[in-house]
């Protein structure tokens, strides 16, 4: 069984079907050829994520019979990835749900018509360049990671033949504008904060150096400003698309799948034919576009305000997924632990984090309307952290605390404040916060030792906490209003929000000696 079998000649669909392989229902040939004759979607970032999301959910959209259009994937940064993981198997690949109770769903992708590499040395280039000087084109898409969008002064000075992707993109979006100043939509689905906003700093910060250079009109700058004519939205993404799992290609060896080797680029970017990605998934976009767009909520995409897509992710952010996140790692990597469904086994920390989401953030939370928060938590603490396929570890998620911790916890407090509501619901989150104390000690439960996760402010924050010693009775904490009164660090001085005291005794007791950590969170958890 490989993917390539699907497309020749007198393929045999039951074997496929009979193991549990969902097929392509649309004519790939025929997509294909309209696909490259009337583009209407090219995506920059041929990784894992893309794949597993934005491309299956246009299968999906495919596989209703409602649309009859590709995606073309442009690759700016690893060029392998093109050659390894897209041309030997014709731009198919096979998603691998990984479902919380253990099982995998097996679905071929087929939505990928065209896979290019994005630079000048390439044939491919002249294709894009095709690509974006035909004015059927609507919308060109991003997931390059939040540092894909940067740019530097070498990079600009290059003038029109740029390294950097956001450089490309503006070279190519200068090919548009000299096909008869064509309108396009440009929409990030990367996962960081007002998405479009970054790409239309590094489009523009490119646009806006070619022209005091002289290497591009005035009117090319305005173009980009029309926004009857450019459009930047706003998106949230949120899936989870790890490394290919050993045991999923295990599991597709023992069905007969061939394509089921690791890819390993030079620039170390880890791939397959096949992708694996957990089964919850969220993508809600701003509807602001000037040609049209591809048809992506018949695939589950939600359309919307660009303020709805801002309560969206800041329900996630500092509620319903990455607050539980931090407060669970803080706790799993002093209670030992290594992986994050591990730690949804442990009765205190399951309810701990549940508390945190349902009892303490919920009250300052705006429903978005298009995603219920209660049903966002939910499938958090239900289906995503306990998956046994995933192999994520506290220690990953505890990276950069001190950069988290303002948002994830510091804007929920200031919600309290500013509405008047009873500070004395907060419990759990001060408890978050004390451990972050204890947690910075690197010391655990047990009284091993342990390495806190890299943080560009840990050495500092250490220090404040240096003084103290777990197990030392009648010792000083007084180096505590140091750190808690912070809004660096927690985004407000907690003294000040009335929280200081009632976090430095909770510190307290779990500096009390080996074992405090377990007893003082069950005490609180239990109360709670």
């Amino acid at each position: 069984m490989k993917l390539t079998d699907i497309l020749t000649p007198g393929f045999n669909a039951g074997e496929w079907e009979a193991k549990g392989y969902q097929l392509p229902k649309f004519d790939y040939e025929a997509v294909a050829k309209k696909t490259h004759d009337q583009p209407t979607w090219v995506h920059f970032g041929g990784g894992n994520i893309f794949r597993a999301f934005p491309a299956a959910i246009l299968n999906d959209a495919l596989n209703t019979g409602k649309y009859d259009r590709g995606v073309i994937v442009a690759e700016t940064f690893d060029f392998e990835v093109i050659d390894k993981a897209y041309a030997p198997y014709h731009n198919l690949s096979l998603l691998v749900s990984l479902q919380s109770s253990g099982t995998i769903e097996k679905k071929v992708i087929a939505s990928v018509t065209e896979a290019l590499k994005a630079d000048y040395q390439f044939d491919d280039w002249k294709r894009l360049v095709e690509i974006f000087r035909n004015p059927s084109l609507q919308m060109i898409s991003f997931t390059i990671t939040e540092k894909g969008y940067t740019f530097n002064d070498a990079d600009l000075a290059r003038g029109l033949k740029p390294v950097l992707a956001m450089g490309k993109v503006c070279a190519l979006l200068y090919e548009r504008w000299q096909a008869g100043q064509l309108p396009l939509t440009v929409q990030s689905m990367d996962n960081c904060s007002h998405n479009g906003d970054k790409v239309r700093a590094g489009v523009f910060a490119y646009a806006e150096r070619w022209a005091a250079d002289g290497l591009v009109p005035q009117a090319f700058i305005e173009y980009l400003k029309d926004e009857s004519k450019i459009t930047f939205p706003w998106s949230m993404i949120d899936k989870i698309t790890p490394r290919p799992h050993v045991k999923v290609k295990e599991l597709l060896a023992a069905d007969g799948f061939e394509d089921n080797n690791y890819i390993e680029t030079e620039k170390h970017t880890f791939t397959a034919p096949f992708v694996n990605a957990e089964e919850v998934q969220y993508l809600v976009i701003e509807d602001h576009y000037t040609n049209g767009r591809p048809p992506l909520d018949l695939g589950g995409a939600l359309y919307t305000t660009r303020q709805t897509v801002d309560q969206v992710e800041t329900m996630k952010v500092t509620t319903c997924l990455n607050p539980l996140h931090t407060a669970m790692s803080i706790y799993g990597c002093m209670l030992g632990y290594t992986l994050i469904s591990a730690e949804m086994a442990d009765d205190d920390i399951r309810a701990f984090i549940q508390k945190i989401g349902y009892i303490e953030a919920m009250p300052v939370v705006t429903d978005p309307g298009v995603l219920n928060p209660y049903e966002f938590i939910g499938a958090v603490i239900n289906r995503r952290l306990p998956n046994p396929f995933m192999p994520d570890a506290p220690q990953r998620i505890a990276m950069d605390t001190s950069q988290k911790l303002p948002i994830r916890f510091g804007e929920t407090i200031k919600k309290y404040i500013a509405r008047g509501l009873d500070m004395g619901n907060l419990v759990l989150i001060p408890l978050t916060l004390a451990g972050y104390a204890r947690y910075l000690k690197g010391i655990q439960d047990d009284g091993t030792p342990f390495t806190p996760s890299p943080d560009p402010m840990l050495d500092e924050l250490q220090a404040i906490v240096a003084p103290l010693e777990v197990g030392k009775a009648d010792q000083d904490y007084s180096c505590l209003r140091q750190l808690y009164s912070r809004a660096d660090v927690f985004g407000l001085d907690l003294y000040e929000a009335g929280l200081g005291e009632q976090i430095e005794g909770m510190v307290r007791e779990l500096y009390a000696g080996p074992g405090a950590v377990r007893a003082t969170l069950h005490k609180y958890v239990s109360a709670r």
